[in-house]
């Protein structure tokens, strides 16, 4: 199943989401063809306010234990997290679903 993650970062948070972001992105490479697309949400000045993922998990629950490892929640960067199952039908221009 996949999931679309909406993840918004909190009051101030750019200079604390840069710092973490490296550790960030090594924890989604541990999950290794989970990952359909991600990137950071832009304010009107280009500057990242939030994040947004496609992921595949076989449930709603093993993202939810992916999440808990996810370092921009632990070191409190993502302060509201909008999670809604999804239906990937293409991809990269490609038909990949029904």
């Amino acid at each position: 199943m996949q999931f679309v993650i909406k993840a918004y970062d909190g009051a101030n948070c750019l200079e604390k989401r840069m710092t973490v972001r490296q550790r960030h992105l090594e924890n989604m490479a541990k999950v290794d063809g989970k990952v359909i697309c991600a990137g950071g949400l832009l304010d009107r000045e280009g500057n990242m306010k939030g994040s947004l993922l496609v992921m595949e998990f076989e449930s709603r629950e093993l993202l939810d234990a992916y999440l808990k490892s996810e370092p921009y929640i632990l070191e409190g960067v993502w302060q509201k997290i909008d999670v809604d199952p999804m239906n990937v039908v293409i991809l990269n221009g490609e038909k990949v679903g029904t």
